[in-house]
């Protein structure tokens, strides 16, 4: 498992001066990932989008030619390339349907696949605003089932670095990276595998195996649906006793409205451990996975919820 760094693509857009104000900002970059120590056996990534090598750092001087000048010092041409795997897909160009991802207006594809991917993002320290170890990214999603607000808008935090003092304000999630691979798991395989391992407090339906067995790694739909689990798993070590609360879930819980209900009531029925047969409206949405819902169901708690569905969302 690698640890992953995002290009922030929005530090490009002011270009330097000159040629050597564009080698001093690609060598501070360079240093701030360098500085990034993750545990032993673990080798970092750089994540960018497609047209990266061809973006322009300085009037007529593209990240290429800098992998290229000789005036650069060759052990940090040398690094880059060994932070890129060509085998790697690069970023896409748009999010995910129906979701857009924005800082300050403008939209940003790197950031938001950090905050999907819990991963740092890097700038370039081209401006003032890159100047900081934390960015808030606006997300904005359609939400069908909202007549008179379809329109829902967080502001998510993503870790961000633009020097090497940035990154020390980091090490906690540099340190705790190791955790993270202990609790990793390689694909839906084997997260179905290790379910009771990882998840005691939560129970699945058999509807749910093929749903998870089926879910391949390094995509935004496995990342999230481990990271919904992972909520509601930890939701459920604090809820001892009293009635279930959805507020206290970090990702936005809410029911089917009463139309989807009467309408969809056979297909979000779903034969549970005990052999009941039980609704399930209680669901979180999947950012970073277009349209997908998991659906969840309180009925055993506390301190227990039942996984019935996870997919599509149900029509």
């Amino acid at each position: 498992m690698d640890i992953e760094i995002v290009f922030n693509e929005l530090s490009l857009h002011t270009c330097a001066s000159d040629i050597t104000t564009a080698r001093q900002l690609m060598t501070e970059l360079i240093n701030t990932i360098f500085s990034i120590k993750p545990p032993s056996g673990i080798k970092r990534k750089l994540r960018t989008k497609s047209d990266f090598n061809y973006s322009e750092l300085a009037p007529d001087y593209r990240v290429v030619q800098w992998r290229n000048d000789p005036d650069v010092d060759l052990e940090a041409r040398r690094f880059l390339k060994t932070l890129q795997d060509k085998n790697d897909l690069p970023l896409p160009d748009i999010p995910d349907p129906g979701i857009e991802a924005s800082y300050q207006g403008q939209q940003a594809i790197g950031l938001y696949y950090a905050f999907v991917f819990n991963s740092l993002a890097v700038s370039l320290k081209s401006e003032p605003l890159w100047d900081c170890s934390s960015l808030k990214l606006q997300v904005t999603t359609v939400d069908e089932e909202e007549q008179e607000e379809p329109l829902i808008i967080r502001y998510e935090n993503v870790l961000h670095a633009s020097c090497s003092n940035h990154v020390q304000e980091h090490h906690d999630w540099i340190d705790g990276f190791q955790e993270r691979i202990r609790q990793g798991v390689s694909d839906g395989l084997d997260l179905w595998n290790r379910r009771g391992e990882l998840f005691p407090s939560l129970l699945f339906c058999e509807s749910v195996s093929k749903q998870i067995q089926s879910l391949y790694t390094g995509t935004p739909m496995f990342r999230q649906v481990v990271n919904k689990l992972f909520e509601l798993e930890n939701y459920c070590k604090t809820w001892t006793d009293g009635a279930f609360n959805l507020d206290l879930i970090p990702s936005k819980a809410t029911p089917e409205s009463d139309s989807r209900l009467e309408k969809l009531k056979p297909k979000l029925t779903f034969k549970c451990p005990d052999n009941v047969h039980r609704i399930f409206s209680f669901h979180l949405r999947m950012t970073g996975a277009g349209a997908w819902r998991l659906h969840f169901s309180e009925e055993l708690g506390p301190a227990k919820i039942l996984i019935g569905y996870i997919g599509p969302k149900i029509q």
